[in-house]
C-alpha cells in the first residue's frame, strides 16, 4: 500500500496555511495563498505533489461541503427577492461569453488541422460554451472570509451562479447533440426540471423527519450535524447521477433546505471546522496541481493571452449589464460581475467532455487550463478591491469567528448550542 498521499496531504495543509497567512499580511484573501500553494507544489513548478485519484475525490468533496455551507448561510428571503435579477444576470452572463468565445476561436482558426470529427463552427461555439461556465466556490470562500456573503450582491451572485450552471448544461447538451453523440436535448431539459421537483419534495420530507427527530431529542445537536451531512451527500449524488445536474447544485439546494432550521448556526459551524481543517485547502490546492510545464507555439501563446482577457471582460460586461438592467448600483453591478469571473473546475469538466465528444483538440486544452487557473487566482484579488469599503453590509454574518483560536471557537460553538436549546424551550 502506498502512503505517499499522507505526506502530500501534510505538505498541502501546511503550505496552504502558510501562504494563506502571507497573502493575508498583504491584505489579500487567504484563498489566493492556497491556490498559489498548489501551483508551486505541483508539476508546473517544484513537482513535489502529484494529483492523484485520492486528491481528486477529496477536492470534489471539498467543493460539495463548501457549497453546502454557502446554502446554509444564504438568506432565502433575499434570494427570493433576487430570483428574477439572478436569471437576467445569468442569462447575459452566458450569452456574452458565448459570443466572445466563438469570435475568438473563429479569429484564431482554433481546431483547424486537428482532424476532429466535428465541424469548425461547432468547435468555435464550444470554446464559447467553456467561457460561459462559472465556478462560484472560489467567490463563496472569499466573500465568507470578508463577511460579504449575505449582502445583496452576494445573494445575487449565488442565485446567478446556480442558474448559470443550468444554462451551461443546456448549451453543452445542445452542442454535443449536434456533434452526433446521441444526447437528447429534450430529455436533458426534462431531467433538469425533474431535479428541482425532486429537490422540493426532498426538502419537505427532510423537514418532516428532522422536526420529529428534533422534538424527540434536542439535547445533542451533533446528531443533527450528521443527518445534515447525509442529506447533503445524497442530494449531491442524486443531482449528478440521476438528473445530470452538477453535484454542487445539489449540495447548495440541500443547504438552502436546512438554512431556516433551529440550530442551523451550530450545524454550519461544525462544517466550517471540517472545511477549514481539511477539505477547502485540498480543493483550492488541487486547482493549482492541474497546471503542468507547458510548451506552446507563438500563436497558442497569443491565443491564451487573448482568451484570458476575453474570459474576464465577457463576464464583467455580461453580468454587469444584467445587474444594471435589474437596477443594482454601479458598485453592486461591478461586485456581482467580478464574483462571476472564476471558471474553476466547471470549465475543466466541460473542456474534458468536449475532448471526448471531438469538439476540442488537445492543443487547446492547455490554454483552457491556464485561463481557468488564472481566473481562479485573480477573482479573489479583484473581489477584495471591489468590495473594499462596500456600503452594503451583510444582515448577519454567519462566518465562524476565532477561526485560528480553537478555545474561543469551541466556547462560541457551546454558546450557540445553548442559545439554540434556549430558543427551542421558549417556543415550547
Amino acid at each position: 500500500m502506498e502512503y505517499d498521499y499522507i505526506f502530500f496531504l501534510a505538505v498541502i495543509l501546511f503550505s496552504t496555511k502558510l501562504l494563506g497567512l502571507l497573502t493575508k499580511k498583504i491584505r489579500l484573501p487567504q484563498v489566493v495563498g492556497a491556490l498559489c500553494a498548489g501551483l508551486i507544489l505541483g508539476p508546473a513548478c517544484l513537482g513535489i505533489v502529484k494529483e492523484t485519484d485520492f486528491f481528486v475525490s477529496l477536492s470534489e468533496l471539498g467543493v460539495i461541503v463548501l457549497m453546502f455551507t454557502a446554502g446554509l448561510e444564504a438568506d432565502i428571503k433575499e434570494l427570493k427577492k433576487t430570483g428574477k435579477a439572478s436569471f437576467i444576470i445569468a442569462l447575459l452572463g452566458v450569452i456574452v461569453p458565448l459570443v466572445g468565445g466563438y469570435l475568438l476561436a473563429w479569429g484564431f482558426n482554433v481546431g483547424q488541422g486537428d482532424n476532429l470529427p466535428t465541424s469548425s463552427t461547432l468547435q468555435h461555439i464550444f470554446i464559447g460554451i467553456i467561457l460561459t461556465a462559472t465556478s462560484v466556490s472560489i467567490t463563496v470562500e472569499t466573500l465568507k472570509e470578508m463577511g460579504k456573503l449575505s449582502t445583496r450582491a452576494g445573494n445575487a451572485i449565488l442565485g446567478a451562479a446556480i442558474i448559470d450552471d443550468i444554462l451551461g448544461i443546456i448549451a453543452l447538451t445542445i452542442v454535443t447533440s449536434l456533434a452526433g453523440t446521441g444526447v437528447n436535448v429534450g430529455m436533458v431539459l426534462l431531467k433538469i426540471l425533474g431535479f428541482f421537483v425532486f429537490a422540493i419534495a426532498a426538502a419537505l420530507l427532510y423537514h418532516f423527519v428532522f422536526v420529529r427527530w428534533r422534538n424527540r431529542d434536542n439535547k445533542d445537536l451533533r446528531r443533527h450535524v450528521m443527518l445534515s451531512f447525509v442529506f447533503c451527500l445524497l442530494m449531491s449524488y442524486v443531482a449528478e447521477e440521476f438528473f445530470g445536474v452538477a453535484d454542487i447544485t445539489g449540495a447548495f439546494v440541500a443547504g438552502l433546505a436546512i438554512s431556516n432550521s433551529t440550530g442551523v448556526k451550530y450545524v454550519s459551524n461544525r462544517f466550517e471546522t471540517l472545511s477549514y481543517m481539511l477539505l477547502s485547502p485540498v480543493f483550492f490546492a488541487s486547482i493549482g496541481l492541474k497546471m503542468t510545464r507547458i510548451s506552446m507555439s507563438g500563436m497558442m501563446i497569443a491565443f491564451t493571452i487573448v482568451l484570458l482577457i476575453v474570459a474576464i471582460l465577457a463576464k464583467i460586461v455580461g453580468c454587469g449589464l444584467g445587474a444594471k438592467v435589474c437596477r443594482y448600483t454601479n458598485k453592486e453591478s461591478l461586485q456581482i460581475a467580478t464574483g462571476m469571473i472564476s471558471r474553476g473546475e466547471v470549465a475543466l469538466i466541460v473542456a474534458t467532455k468536449g475532448q471526448v465528444s471531438g469538439l476540442m483538440g488537445n492543443e487547446v486544452f492547455t490554454p483552457i487550463v491556464i485561463m481557468v487557473v488564472a481566473t481562479t487566482i485573480l477573482t479573489p484579488i479583484f473581489l477584495k478591491f471591489v468590495f473594499k469599503n462596500a456600503d452594503s453590509l451583510p444582515a448577519e454574518s454567519n462566518e465562524v469567528p476565532f477561526a485560528d483560536n480553537i478555545h474561543e471557537r469551541d466556547a462560541y460553538e457551546r454558546k450557540m448550542q445553548a442559545l439554540s436549546l434556549s430558543d427551542k424551550n421558549k417556543k415550547e
